[in-house]
């Protein structure tokens, strides 16, 4: 069923995606770690590709930057295509000093002060929970592959947070018993999508940005951690469908 945002048909989509913003991420995992995909989806340069990953059939799709963009391909992905699980994939700020650069965080709970829900549904909604099914799966999948992978609540921003002329104007709004341990910017859509449609959806992010960071990363050491959590979404992915023969 063709959306104005994607032309994929029905059975075009796996009923597990792998979601990372960047269209050009989603084609790099298509290609390194796919086997036998096709793209099935190029409506505006956002690329899906669906193929298979150690003989379960998967999408990979980008949802672009923001909730809006998250909210607009995850919704369609539930509730038009039929898909039952969605991994978010993608890179955040570090607000918490133990979590350090590089670091992948399994995301629990996300607060934003976006009115999504509120546009869509008319429901006042501000914290929402990831898949704890979904979640489990990837942390049992994590500790088989030898990668920490602590689980924390995060902010699901509107704005991207360097460019704030003061971060501690956002660091107020939070409230305190949520504990925020990292700043993204498209989880709550994504969780408040799954959580509507009856659905499945978690979030791994890695680390690129701490608050006393100074030098940053280079693009090699960026790639490196990218690897890592692209490598933990698709084994944990493979969990969720039956193997078949491409």
């Amino acid at each position: 069923m063709p959306t104005p945002h994607n032309k994929a048909s029905a059975d075009d989509i796996a009923k597990t995606v792998i979601m990372p913003g960047d269209p050009l991420r989603a084609k790099y995992i298509a290609e390194k770690f796919f086997d036998y995909y096709k793209l099935v989806n190029d409506v505006r340069g956002m690329f899906a590709y669906t193929g298979f990953y150690k003989g379960a059939r998967l999408t990979v799709m980008a949802s672009g930057m923001g909730i809006p963009s998250m909210g607009i391909y995850s919704f369609e992905l539930f509730h038009f295509y039929g898909v039952e699980n969605i991994i978010r994939i993608g890179t955040c700020g570090s607000l918490d000093k133990d979590i350090k650069m590089l670091d992948l965080i399994l995301v629990d709970r996300t607060f934003t002060e976006s009115n999504y829900s509120q546009a869509l549904d008319n429901v006042k909604c501000y914290d929402c929970e990831s898949s704890s099914k979904l979640n489990s799966i990837i942390e049992e999948t994590s500790k088989e592959m030898g990668i920490t992978l602590p689980k924390r609540n995060t902010i699901c921003n509107e704005i991207f947070d360097p460019y704030l002329p003061n971060i501690d104007t956002m660091l107020n709004i939070i409230p305190e018993d949520l504990h925020i341990a990292a700043c993204e910017m498209e989880a709550f859509s994504l969780f408040y999508n799954a959580k509507r449609e009856g659905k499945n959806a978690s979030c791994i992010l890695s680390v690129v940005d701490t608050l006393d960071d100074v030098e940053g990363l280079t693009p090699e050491e960026r790639q490196y951690g990218v690897d890592t959590m692209i490598k933990l979404a698709l084994e944990s992915a493979a969990k969720l469908e039956p193997k078949m023969n491409p």
